[in-house]
């Protein structure tokens, strides 16, 4: 998987690509890293990227020519590059949609700044846009960031345990039940017993359970778009049941 970023700020960027799972996979080219950055290809010699909005409007919005001219650029390094703009008008990013794009051989991702890029950048070059969530921050480069983690967690070989994707939360629509480790206990509390037990269709089971808990508790929205299993509508009402009493 290639990531070119196109950012106004290569090196917040490139930084953050020197630790943890990112870094490693990054060491280990199962991932590439690129970032142009606009003001390279600009005509200005100050090389500004940015003006005021027609119709008029508060702050700066980045211009079409500087900005086209890094996508292109970057999009000339393979046959199938798909691009992607970060932006909170975008579809929302989840774990789907990473698992979609991992199957993408190229990424390039654009990074906004100030009010935001002119629409014909959008128009001319952007295959989707992708948001993380209904808040604005002040550019591109964390949601990047973000989204770049999250599509090199799945990519074969990043993780040194496979098995860790298959358990995270969201990968199978529920959100993770509680982990411990040693001690087994504190003055901060006790590990349950069933964990200690060595019976492992138990504590299954048990984990199934806290995790059909925490997901009604904190995302129920998931449980009602989520088609349930015998066994998953069997512990549901079972903690319906413990909740009424």
């Amino acid at each position: 998987m290639r990531f070119d970023v196109i950012t106004l700020f290569p090196d917040l960027v490139k930084d953050s690509f020197n630790y943890g799972v990112t870094g490693r996979a990054l060491t280990s080219q199962k991932i590439l890293l690129n970032t142009l950055n606009p003001r390279d290809f600009s005509n200005e010699n100050n090389g500004k990227v940015d003006d005021r909005p027609y119709g008029g409007g508060p702050g700066m919005v980045m211009q079409p020519e500087p900005m086209i001219k890094a996508i292109r650029q970057a999009k000339s390094e393979s046959k199938n590059p798909y691009t992607i703009f970060m932006s909170p008008q975008g579809n929302i990013f989840n774990q789907a949609k990473a698992e979609e794009l991992s199957d993408k051989q190229h990424l390039v991702i654009v990074c906004g700044r100030y009010e935001g890029i002119d629409q014909r950048i959008i128009d001319s070059e952007v295959d989707e846009e992708c948001s993380i969530g209904g808040y604005i921050l002040s550019g591109g480069e964390l949601p990047a960031l973000i989204v770049m983690d999250s599509i090199a967690r799945t990519i074969e070989g990043v993780l040194g345990d496979a098995d860790s994707v298959k358990t995270d939360t969201f990968s199978d629509g529920l959100l993770k039940h509680p982990q411990y480790t040693r001690p087994e206990s504190g003055s901060y509390g006790d590990v349950p017993e069933i964990l200690l037990s060595g019976d492992h269709e138990s504590i299954r089971r048990w984990q199934l359970k806290q995790s059909l808990l925490k997901t009604r508790k904190n995302r129920p929205d998931l449980l009602e778009i989520r088609s349930l299993n015998d066994e998953e509508q069997e512990l549901l009402e079972e903690i319906l049941r413990e909740e009424q009493g």
